[in-house]
């Protein structure tokens, strides 16, 4: 390898941290070919910077770390700091948000008007409960006045879910 080579490659520290980068901002599960995607590099190029990533915080001393799951990769907080989470983000959500919660999740992408003939008429205060606490998005339907109800990175984040399928 020339002087002009290495000038032209992307350095190790670069890609690791553009790889941190991603999976910080992306804030959930990414597998490898959406990494190198969002990246613009080869596959192979991102597992290098994916590597030494992991490799660096599995010896620093950091209340971060990488994990993997069956689909893919993730920037976490460590374990250790959940009760840390907690006090400082606490999730007041009760018996019956939690059960239209679940509901949500189990029929993936719901008309609000479903849910509520599922779930009843409180469940209008417990999806907008869900929207505030960035568990659940509205998205408006082009035709009709009802809105889709949609899980978000947060829920999967907040309850290590990263595919419900699997669950059941």
């Amino acid at each position: 390898m020339t002087d002009d080579d290495a000038q032209v490659l992307p350095s190790n520290n670069s890609l690791k941290q553009k790889v941190e980068a991603v999976l910080y901002l992306k804030g959930q599960t990414m597998n490898l070919g959406a990494i190198a995607e969002v990246l613009g590099c080869e596959v192979a190029e991102a597992e290098i910077g994916l590597i030494d990533l992991i490799t660096e915080y599995a010896h620093r001393d950091s209340a971060l770390e990488i994990v993997e799951t069956d689909a893919g990769f993730a920037l976490r907080l460590r374990s250790e700091f959940d009760e840390l989470v907690n006090k400082l983000i606490p999730v007041d959500l009760g018996r019956g948000a939690l059960r239209t919660l679940a509901a949500i999740a189990l029929k993936k992408n719901i008309v609000q008007s479903e849910l509520i003939e599922l779930r009843g008429a409180g469940a209008y205060q417990h999806v907008q409960e869900l929207v505030e606490q960035g568990f659940v998005k509205k998205k408006r339907q082009a035709e009709g006045r009802s809105s889709v109800l949609q899980l978000t990175p947060k829920f999967h984040q907040y309850f290590e879910i990263d595919d419900l399928t699997k669950l059941f």
